[in-house]
């Protein structure tokens, strides 16, 4: 008898015995797959609904989540309130994950676990009715051959990142994909096998892409599909190889683990990746939600604020030094001065808040991602956790009533990736201008260097500036890979799904007891009538020692 997934959404059927034979009957109350995906606009409307699965505000931008939860513990965002999990995931020393009955964090442990698994369980029964629809009627089954490989090509690009996501958050989960029944439950498997089950999906997406790019006018994506403009045979193409090269590297946990990903299998996705940023339009009444990236993250500054760990390597003044060498719990929140055009410019803290006047909100100037709060509306916080710093990238946004376009994927994020795959295979002179790309853009100047050590171009104002050894309250100018992993930072910021925290683990980079990965969540766990358990895997001493001894 198969176990029934609270979770995965898996279809049974109920078998009776009666005087020794088996009386078979069916169970209405649960979809019959095949005659619910047995038409061919039935079928695409299911592929076409997955995008918004999956991107939307009931996927990866929802307020409540493990998204949500790796912004904070990966430094890339502060909160003091204690919704979805907020308060409790700031805190140093960090706090393992309770995955008890009833723990305070339970829905936002879950949350994440049910929809991925869920969207993968819908793509997979998708993609296998656009399987039984091609075995009867051909190559154009829906229509033409173009908008056949398209539905095959979009169902697996989908599929692909869900799977993701779930390697990248959890230590294990079912790998549901086309060939698996739809009353079949998998049992669990490692991250690392349903990450490579993820970058296979991405793998065949390709393949479609490529077999229906003869007909590339029918392949055409709609707009509504992804919320946005229409997308071609070849710019999907590269999108997919943008997203193969994030989900490849996203899933390891550690530096060792970030050694053997297939570099220049990532080099080669983003180097042919996108050639503009990825956008949505969200808001008004496209159906699509920015969700904690756009709106709820700008209720407040107690809601979503700039700690400082990895965010002050921007500074030159010296500020960020002084404010490592200052023990933890007395630390205050110091001025910026960087060079880079994306923070606020200014020698005062009047100066960096007249860009964003209270008139104007959260409205900055073109290619300002960081602001300086007005002074009144700074939050309450521990010494360490004090900024006067708000990512807003996004205000224009939320200044247009939440509507707006959104990048999930800026277009400097497989290039980095790329740039990351060059310096682990010593080709330094090759990953520099993938690396200036962006620093140029936005005011800083060419790295200067092409090997691994030497520090990077603007002498007592280079950018970044990190902390260095014996006592790693010192800091020192960054070299190719520290000018690198800034880059990556500021530009994936607030984009995509747990950005900032599949980088830091990767690198080493993570505050010392932060959590690596969530345990399945108990209601699994029970419905497979398995034991559950706490999660374990926590992040050692790091690069830069933080969280490591009374002053870090």
């Amino acid at each position: 008898m198969r176990k029934l997934s609270l979770l995965g959404g898996a279809v049974g059927v109920l078998m009776l015995s009666a005087c020794g034979d088996v009386l078979q009957v069916d169970n209405f109350n649960n979809p019959d797959v095949a005659r619910a995906y047995s038409t061919i606009d039935g079928v695409e409307g299911v592929i076409a609904g997955l995008g918004s699965g999956l991107y939307n505000l009931q996927g990866q931008r929802s307020n409540e989540g493990v998204n949500t939860q790796s912004k904070i513990l990966s430094g890339e965002s502060m909160t003091s309130v204690n919704n979805f999990g907020g308060a409790p995931r700031s805190a140093i020393p960090r706090s393992p994950i309770s995955n008890s009955l009833g723990n305070d964090i339970e829905t936002g442990n879950r949350v994440d676990f049910q929809r991925f698994s869920v969207l993968s369980r819908t793509a997979s029964n998708a993609l296998a009715a656009v399987e039984r629809l091609i075995a009867t009627n051909g190559p154009a089954a829906m229509g033409s051959v173009g908008r056949t490989q398209r539905s095959r090509a979009f169902g697996y690009f989908i599929l692909g990142q869900a799977l993701g996501n779930l390697a990248s958050g959890y230590d294990s989960a079912a790998i549901v994909t086309p060939d698996v029944p739809s009353d079949v439950i998998p049992e669990l498997s490692s991250y690392a096998d349903v990450n490579a089950a993820a970058v296979r999906m991405l793998d065949t997406a390709l393949v479609a892409a490529t077999a229906g790019a003869a007909d590339a006018g029918n392949f055409t994506l709609p707009g509504t599909w992804l919320s946005n403009a229409t997308m071609t045979n070849a710019n999907f193409t590269r999108l997919v190889r943008s997203m193969r090269a994030r989900i490849r590297a996203g899933a390891a946990r550690n530096p060792t683990e970030a050694a053997a990903i297939d570099w220049p299998a990532v080099i080669a996705d983003g180097t042919n990746g996108i050639t503009a940023d990825f956008t949505q339009d969200v808001g008004g009444t496209t159906g699509w939600s920015g969700g904690y990236h756009t709106v709820q993250s700008y209720v407040a500054s107690t809601w979503a604020w700039a700690p400082m760990y990895y965010y002050g390597m921007a500074d030159v003044s010296g500020a960020y030094a002084t404010w490592l060498a200052t023990p933890r719990s007395t630390r205050t929140q110091f001025l910026v001065q960087t060079p880079d055009t994306r923070w606020p410019q200014g020698a005062t803290r009047a100066a960096q808040q007249a860009e964003a006047p209270a008139s104007t909100g959260t409205l900055l100037p073109a290619g300002r991602y960081m602001r300086n709060r007005p002074t009144g509306e700074d939050p309450p916080a521990d010494g360490w956790g004090q900024s006067m710093y708000d990512h807003r990238r996004w205000g224009f946004i939320r200044e247009n009533s939440n509507q707006g376009t959104l990048v999930e994927m800026d277009v400097d994020e497989p290039r980095l990736l790329a740039a990351e795959g060059y310096i682990r295979t010593n080709q330094f002179a090759l990953a520099a201008p993938l690396i200036n790309l962006s620093r140029q853009a936005h005011g800083l100047p060419a790295v200067g260097i092409t090997d691994g050590t030497s520090p990077v171009a603007g002498g007592a104002s280079c950018v970044p500036q990190v902390p260095v050894a014996p006592s790693y309250t010192a800091t020192a100018c960054g070299n190719m890979l520290e000018a690198m992993k800034y880059e990556l930072r500021m530009e994936t910021a607030w984009t995509g799904y747990m950005q900032w925290f599949r980088h830091h683990r990767r690198w080493g980079d993570m505050i010392e007891g932060t959590p690596l990965q969530w345990p399945v969540p108990y209601q699994e766990m029970q419905a497979r009538q398995k034991g559950f358990y706490d999660g374990t895997m926590v992040a050692p001493q790091g690069t830069y020692r933080f969280g490591s001894g009374a002053n870090l």
